[in-house]
């Protein structure tokens, strides 16, 4: 990075909000997956719409390329940057605008934390649903990003079922509204293209986002099995009579060990196969009725237990133990390689033997902890990236699990997205010109193809590859 631009960046945000050192660079080197290291050439800290708008327009006439960055907390390497790329961290822009509580509406900053939104509406009965397991830390402009889930996806949706309205800075640095506060019923959906897009199309610095109300009565049910197989055969069985909970969510032996013996031991039973924790939600009879049937099916699948959580503070350590079990897994070794694919809910006990089938052929630590009620699995693997054999195996490893599900008819993200480590998979999945539209998509927002670089589409599987070969 010239000096020139440095300085230029920090007459716009100001000197002390422009990380160029080494040293400084080095907690931007990664995000949460830790096989995809790379520093940025410089980071830059906007604290306003404005901020933003001038600092892509200056990137825009150097030619530079940009990858905007939230919290961090996301696991495709997706918001990680090359050493000629300026990284645009958006942590500062961290308000909460507004709130509406009768139309159920709240326009916020995209570094405004996940959790943080869902606490300050509390008082007015509502929350913000989609809760990923980072949701203490993650930020709502990451979540578009990344187009986010979380244990309640399963009935309420994922991230772009709760965006209304997004303000957008494009890689040229104008500005454009997507969709309306009332939501968009007319002409395309551009919030539903630009939710997910994982940095390409340009850097949102306004949401507006749907509410909820705060379920009338909610249902935590735990229960423990004797086989992951039998545990994954309840969930298909549970969902086959119609009844559709707010969450199901599983985690394995070797999970549940990991959680019970850290900070954020939750009661689980460690010497059970697979724990599976259900929550209902809605109007207190049908709550009763929906628990008092999903009890009886888990008892019918071989459940040695199910208890139903005995209060507020019980269903919160239920649900921390289940959402800071990869903080958990820091106590297992020092790297965590968290996968994430989807398969159909019927295919759920086959695929869970083959991870098996996988680990014990590599001699690897594998822990399972998954949104099991839509097939999402989080295959995560224990390793230390200081030992290159190791790290080898761990690569081999995430392939096969990868080719595994998709030959079960599944996909390769279910919501941490493609970003760079998923690159090579996208040929599986989607046929050259498939591809290559989706770049022709990219280049309406981004003709250089400056917003996050070298992401999301691998340019070598695309008809396009000789041509942009020879620009290059």
């Amino acid at each position: 990075m010239s000096p020139a631009l440095i300085e230029e960046l920090g007459r716009i945000v100001g000197p002390r909000w422009v990380r160029h050192r080494r040293a400084e660079l080095k907690t931007y080197a990664m995000d949460g997956l830790p096989t995809r290291e790379s520093y940025p050439g410089v980071v830059v800290i906007p604290a306003s719409s404005s901020e933003v708008r001038e600092v892509v327009r200056l990137l825009h006439l150097a030619g530079a390329p940009f990858v905007a960055r939230g919290a961090g907390t996301g696991l495709s390497g997706g918001a990680v940057a090359d050493p000629e790329t300026v990284l645009i961290a958006l942590t500062r822009m961290n308000r909460i605008l507004h709130v509406d509580p009768v139309r159920r509406r709240a326009v916020v900053q995209p570094g405004v934390v996940n959790a943080r939104l869902s606490e300050a509406v509390a008082p007015l009965g509502l929350h913000y649903v989609p809760d990923p397991s980072s949701q203490a830390a993650c930020t709502v402009g990451g979540n578009v990003a990344e187009n986010a889930g979380g244990p309640h996806c399963l009935k309420y949706g994922v991230t772009t079922n709760h965006i209304v309205q997004l303000e957008v800075v494009l890689p040229d640095g104008s500005t454009v509204e997507l969709g309306s506060p009332h939501g968009e019923p007319w002409g395309p959906d551009l919030v539903g293209l630009f939710v997910g897009s994982e940095g390409m199309f340009g850097i949102v610095t306004a949401i507006t986002v749907r509410l909820e109300p705060v379920p009338a009565s909610v249902r935590t049910l735990l229960a423990d099995f004797p086989t992951v197989r039998a545990a994954s055969e309840a969930v298909s069985s549970v969902i086959a009579t119609g009844i559709v909970p707010a969450a199901m969510e599983m985690m394995d032996r070797a999970c549940v060990a990991a959680v019970e013996a850290s900070i954020y031991a939750a009661g689980y039973p460690t010497d059970a196969a697979a724990v599976l924790l259900v929550e209902l939600d809605g109007q207190p009879d049908a709550v009763e009725a929906e628990s008092e049937t999903v009890r009886a099916i888990l008892c019918e699948r071989g459940a040695r237990s199910v208890r139903s959580a005995s209060s507020a503070a019980d269903r919160a350590r239920l649900w921390q133990g289940r959402k800071k079990a990869f903080g958990a897994m820091g106590r297992i070794a020092p790297d965590l390689a968290v996968q994430d694919a989807v398969v159909p809910r019927s295919a759920l006990p086959d695929i869970m033997d083959r991870i098996a089938e996988i680990r014990d052929r590599h001699g690897l630590s594998i822990s399972n902890v998954f949104h099991a009620g839509d097939g999402n699995l989080h295959p995560n693997i224990s390793f230390d990236r200081g030992d290159p054999d190791l790290v080898h195996r761990v690569h081999v490893a995430c392939h096969e699990i990868m080719a595994v599900c998709v030959a079960a008819g599944g996909s390769i993200t279910g919501e941490h997205g493609v970003g760079s480590d998923k690159l090579d998979y996208m040929p599986w999945i989607f046929s050259p010109e498939t591809l290559a539209a989706m770049r022709a998509v990219r280049r309406v927002f981004d003709p250089a193809e400056r917003a996050n670089p070298g992401k999301v589409v691998p340019v070598h599987a695309c008809r396009e590859w000789r041509a942009a070969r020879g620009a290059q």
